[in-house]
């Protein structure tokens, strides 16, 4: 049984790639860690992931083609602890962003358990480009047979 695809019709032309996207952001869908998304100028955003209780060093931001990965890792000191209740426990995430074509990671602050992630989006140019539009090619014209002079007889 095959799935229906919004990029299946044919008028979608080379955008497979972004079918593909959306299937990686839907499995990107635990709400750990909690984030926003803001525009900070007229070509820039600025992602905040909420990671308080890690450090700098259990944290790790990669960009893989077009995703930005988010990772971290706690490790487990609660050797040697008695806990009554636990409700803060060491946890590990991954949170995963797709970007658009040609947007630029520019840096990542941690501040007060506050991970904040600054993009820059270009201005896209405009191209236009004129396809020139040629006539049919002739096709080879048979040649005509010419008819042959009868001697008389």
């Amino acid at each position: 049984m095959s799935r229906s695809s919004l990029f299946g019709s044919p008028l979608f032309l080379g955008f497979d790639h972004l079918e593909q996207m959306l299937d990686r952001v839907g499995k990107n869908a635990e709400g750990y860690p909690p984030y926003n998304i803001e525009q900070t100028g007229d070509a820039r955003l600025r992602i905040t992931l909420a990671v308080a209780g890690f450090s700098m060093e259990e944290l790790a931001i990669t960009q893989e083609d077009n995703q930005l990965v988010i990772r971290g890792r706690q490790h487990d000191d609660s050797e040697g602890r008695v806990f009554l209740h636990r409700g803060i426990a060491a946890r590990q995430f991954q949170r995963a962003f797709v970007l658009a074509e040609g947007i630029e990671v520019e840096g990542a602050v941690l501040d007060n358990g506050l991970l904040h992630i600054d993009l820059k989006r270009p201005m896209p140019e405009v191209r236009v480009r004129s396809i020139p539009i040629q006539g049919q090619r002739p096709a080879q014209a048979p040649q005509r047979l010419r008819p042959v002079a009868r001697e008389s007889e």
